[in-house]
């Protein structure tokens, strides 16, 4: 049996090593031992650099380069314990995977031979060809130089051989290349404008941080299969495909019993995951058929991101050696749930204040109050930079059906707050404080607020941006997406707001009024405001999407278009005045964007344009030459009642016949229409056009062969059929 080795720490942190049997081994025991966390810092670093470095991690100290030195040689001398011999600078490009270069503990010593080396510099910065990864125009192939720089806040990590060091990536010219880099300063904005407004409750906060519990749902396929379908193979989704006589209608998935396979998967997957510090809590069936869920505790919302790309990682990497493979496209089978990453978003305070929570104290509601209000203020006021941040080609597919939530941003708050927030818009402030009714108590001590638990909110499936109890769960990101590009605009849009708040309220104090009473009046003000972005209805009708016109939300559905929202005023105004990003790298994101949507549709309609001509059409027209022969032979023996039975042959030759005809010339239009769009010089028009002309194609020429497989005999069909790809045997 394999067993783990691990290091149990001692209150004098003293190495012990012990071999555990896997099965039987505790996850505390075994949990973060491939991470240089602080309890491995306290036992490899000095007591001074110990110190130091944790000032810089839970107090946002700048970072001493002087003290890289013994970092460096620290944090090596535990990664070669644990059998390291490499190490790599990890980022996030804006690729929505990771990127690493793995460089070799290795020097030459000057005597013929090789020294271990790894020194403060080589931890703190390393230079990269930024020129070829996305880019916007922001670096040319002359002009490639990037760096790559060390983020202490984020745990270095060992992944086989390798020493994984967190990083943030810049061009040369200081433009963030990266996702990593932006949401630094989003949380750092986020938690500077929380923490000044939470002093109106508690003049002793000093710190508010963003946490972030991300459930990624996914699809587990048989490799077998997954090889002998090119769409799966290098697209990420069955491009055609007739539904399955069964899939999800019967619910019987959901939570259902775990295939024994997968729980291998799953096993192996959550031991993987809590070595490397990510606290996997929970795994289960999800609605489709093949497809399922793990979601871990909540975390500082930077880690949490780093957390998830790794565990994306891990799931593609484990699922082959269960044979597997694993699919985190947003909608790998057409008819059936497609697969969402939600982002569980919530603040807390250093002073252990849970701003989305509702508190027992009229001062706890009332900060609860003036946190959910203005972070419904910031999704309000930048709906369509929201829903630019979760938009993709691939998540195209998903939004809007199959209980994903549609491409309108809106907010769910159920029924209670919604009662408690129209109650407060309509009450004038003198209201406020005189006794309500029979009850005898104040409003302003919102009775209702405390039994507002964790569970006594109703969830609303098809809602984008749903409040849950005590944080809000934005369903609308993609599975294969990194979080921090949602949690960039959101932070960033929550943090914006915060600091116009505070700069009304402290103006409604300096005119002499009281506190609570300008909290109360701003907080009224803002519920009347943001009023068109709450809805807890249906939000897949056609009556709501009229409504939400009216309502002045963004209801535009064209991918490019959306992806527009980076470089409006507003967003601009927004992500500079915070200095998150600037218009440079908002427009450099814009046309990132538009080239990998252009990409995705190119290469889509090239691979089906391959499978159609090179798989369906030869396995369809030797199916109809199969029933030509039989209908000629039947003829001949049979003679007049020959031809009568042949009847029904000969109308499937006809309709085969007819549905070959139309992919063919079909296939023939979508390669001109790909002509026309690649002759396009500009971004956004070039994806504009494969949006327009390209796609559309796609679909309809779906439909052609989905019927053809119905008809053809199925021991020719070329491709493994929906019943096979969903069903784990």
């Amino acid at each position: 049996m394999a067993t783990l080795r691990f290091e149990v720490i001692g209150e004098a942190f003293k190495k012990r090593p012990l071999e555990v049997a896997t099965p039987d081994a505790r996850p505390s025991e075994y949990f973060a031992i491939n991470v240089f966390n602080k309890e491995k810092m306290a036992r490899y670093l000095s007591t001074e650099v110990y110190n130091k470095m944790v000032d810089v991690i839970d107090h946002g100290a700048p970072m001493e380069r002087s003290i890289a030195n013994q970092v460096a040689d620290g944090m090596k001398r535990w990664a070669m314990e644990l059998g390291a011999t490499h190490y790599t600078h990890w980022f996030h490009p804006l690729t929505d995977t990771t990127a690493e270069k793995h460089d070799a503990f290795v020097e030459h010593d000057g005597q013929g031979g090789l020294l271990e080396v790894f020194d403060g510099k080589l931890l703190v910065q390393q230079e990269g060809d930024a020129s070829s990864f996305p880019n916007g125009g922001i670096r040319a192939t002359f002009e490639a130089r990037g760096y790559s720089a060390w983020d202490p806040t984020s745990p270095a990590f060992v992944m086989d051989d390798t020493l994984c060091i967190p990083t943030v990536f810049l061009s040369y010219t200081g433009e963030a290349l990266d996702y990593k880099a932006p949401l630094l300063k989003a949380l750092h904005a986020v938690d500077k404008a929380a923490t000044e407004v939470c002093h109106y409750f508690d003049p002793e906060v000093k710190r508010v941080t963003s946490f972030l519990g991300w459930e990624q749902e996914y699809f587990l396929v048989d490799e077998g299969l997954y090889a002998a379908r090119p769409d799966l193979l290098m697209s990420g989704r069955t491009l055609m495909g007739h539904g399955s006589a069964k899939d999800q209608q019967l619910e019987d998935h959901y939570f259902g019993a775990i295939p024994e396979r997968v729980a291998a998967f799953m096993k192996e997957l959550e031991i993987e995951s809590l070595k490397l510090g990510i606290p996997a809590k929970t795994r289960h069936n999800e609605a489709a058929p093949n497809q399922f869920e793990l979601a871990p505790i909540y975390e500082e919302t930077n880690i949490a991101c780093d957390h998830n790309m790794l565990v994306m990682i891990l799931m593609k990497k484990i699922a082959r050696k269960h044979g597997f493979r694993c699919l985190l496209h947003e909608k790998p089978f057409a008819g059936i749930n497609g697969s969402g990453k939600h982002n569980n978003w919530s603040l807390g305070s250093d002073r252990g204040h849970r701003l989305m929570s509702p508190g027992k104290t009229t001062e706890d509601n009332l900060m609860f109050i003036t946190f959910v209000v203005n972070t419904l203020a910031a999704v309000y006021r930048h709906n369509g930079l929201l829903k630019a941040s979760i938009m993709s080609a691939n998540n195209t597919h998903r939004l809007g059906g199959h209980e994903a939530p549609p491409a309108i941003i809106s907010s769910f708050l159920g029924k209670q707050l919604t009662e408690l927030f129209d109650a407060l818009e309509n009450s004038s402030s003198e209201e406020l404080f005189k006794i309500a009714g029979k009850t005898g108590k104040r409003i302003l001590e919102m009775p209702q607020i405390p039994e507002l638990l964790i569970d006594n909110t109703d969830r609303n499936r098809t809602s984008p941006f749903a409040f849950t109890g005590n944080r809000f769960e934005f369903r609308a990101v993609g599975s294969e997406a990194n979080c921090a590009c949602a949690m960039i605009a959101l932070n960033g849009a929550v943090a914006e707001q915060l600091v116009e708040f505070k700069q009304h309220v402290d103006a409604l104090i300096a005119n002499g009024m009281d506190k609570r009473e300008a909290l109360i009046k701003e907080i009224q003000k803002l519920i009347t405001y943001c009023k068109p972005i709450r809805f807890d209805g249906n939000g897949y009708s056609e009556e709501w999407k009229a409504e939400a016109a009216r309502r002045g939300l963004d209801c535009e559905t064209s991918a490019p278009n959306i992806f527009k929202a980076y470089a409006n005023d507003t967003s601009v105004r927004m992500f500079e005045s915070l200095s998150i990003m600037n218009r440079a790298e908002l427009e450099a994101r814009n046309e990132i964007k538009w080239e990998i949507y252009t990409k995705k549709i190119q290469i889509e309609a090239r691979i089906f344009g391959d499978m159609a001509l090179n798989h369906i059409i030869p396995v369809a027209t030797k199916y109809q030459g199969q029933l030509v022969d039989n209908v000629y032979k039947m003829k001949e023996i049979l003679g007049t009642e020959g031809e009568a039975l042949s009847a029904s042959n000969i109308n499937l030759i006809r309709r085969i016949a007819s549905l070959v005809h139309s992919i063919e010339s079909g296939v023939a239009e979508m390669i001109e229409c790909r002509k026309v769009a690649n002759r396009i010089q500009g971004l956004y028009e070039k994806a504009l056009a494969y949006h327009d002309t390209v796609a559309p194609k796609l679909e309809v020429l779906r439909t052609y062969i989905d019927d053809l497989e119905e008809v053809v005999d199925d021991s020719l069909w070329p491709l493994p059929k929906y019943r096979e790809l969903l069903f784990i045997r």
